[in-house]
């Protein structure tokens, strides 16, 4: 029986994919598509998700592309990473490049409105309510620090 060679790179969505991984690992590797996601779209496409990617032909790996192209239209809103765009107001599924630049905006937008969220961004403290009197020390905070006499 000959022995399939494995593809190491396979190129989906602009980002180079782990080819010696299962499909639903390597599909993480997309920004924007978590474990979950990247289930449902093996499974919409077909494909088995713990198969190595790497070994896929041709033929699945482009219905793993068309499925995560229409994804969008293929799920219930509340699947999607992004269900209330601030511009639009329409619901998305945000990968790659436009999710970077789509939480930098929403980033900036806060410290403009000068609303709680972009204080603590500006000011690079915690942002999400966790306790920073003991943790999260950078710099020159670390450690006690004793009066002088």
């Amino acid at each position: 029986m000959e022995e399939k060679e494995i593809n190491y790179f396979v190129r989906i969505e602009n980002a180079d994919l782990d080819g010696t991984k299962a499909v639903q690992i390597a599909l993480t590797g997309l920004p924007g598509i978590g474990m979950h996601t990247s289930v449902i779209i093996s499974k919409m496409a077909g494909v088995d998700p713990r198969a190595k990617l790497g070994f896929l032909d041709e033929e699945p790996v482009d219905r793993l592309r068309a499925v995560i192209a229409k994804y969008q239209e293929s799920v219930p809103r509340w699947m999607l990473n992004r269900q209330m765009d601030v511009y639009t107001g329409e619901a998305k599924q945000l990968l790659g490049t436009d999710l970077s630049m789509a939480i930098d905006d929403d980033i900036n937008r806060m410290r403009k409105i000068r609303c709680y969220r972009g204080i603590r961004h500006e000011t690079g403290q915690k942002v999400r309510g966790q306790r920073t009197k003991s943790t999260g020390r950078r710099g020159s905070t670390v450690g006690v620090s004793r009066k002088k006499k």
